[in-house]
């Protein structure tokens, strides 16, 4: 008879595993952080107060993930499209490692 894991077990084991990466993604959720500001600079928290909060205070890494696309529109809406691509493209490789694997960015012909 094969012993299986359950649930509750594999839960426990990646609740365990990540605990102990605890520090590592608080220092990592304040460099993506900063370099989001960074990016989005004076214009933009002046232009977008919501959007400049929100990052401010996002929680967790996943949050910042979400906020990318508000913070390539707001950055285009000064500097344009092309532009805030490429300054996105920044943000987005700090997230490497850090997320769940459904939330890591599937590769596009798009950008080939």
């Amino acid at each position: 008879m094969r012993w299986a894991p359950s649930n509750l077990m594999i839960g426990f084991l990646r609740a365990k595993r990540t605990a102990g990466n605890v520090k590592e993604n608080a220092c990592a959720l304040d460099d993506i952080r900063m370099t989001m500001l960074e990016l989005m600079g004076d214009r933009c928290a002046q232009a977008f107060p919501v959007l400049h909060v929100q990052v401010t205070y996002a929680n967790n890494v996943e949050d910042l993930w979400y906020l990318r696309g508000d913070v390539m529109v707001a950055i285009a809406s000064f500097d344009g499209e092309v532009i805030a691509r490429d300054k996105l493209t920044k943000v987005t490789s700090k997230f490497k490692g850090l997320l769940p694997d459904g939330l890591n960015r599937r590769p596009s012909t798009l950008s080939q």
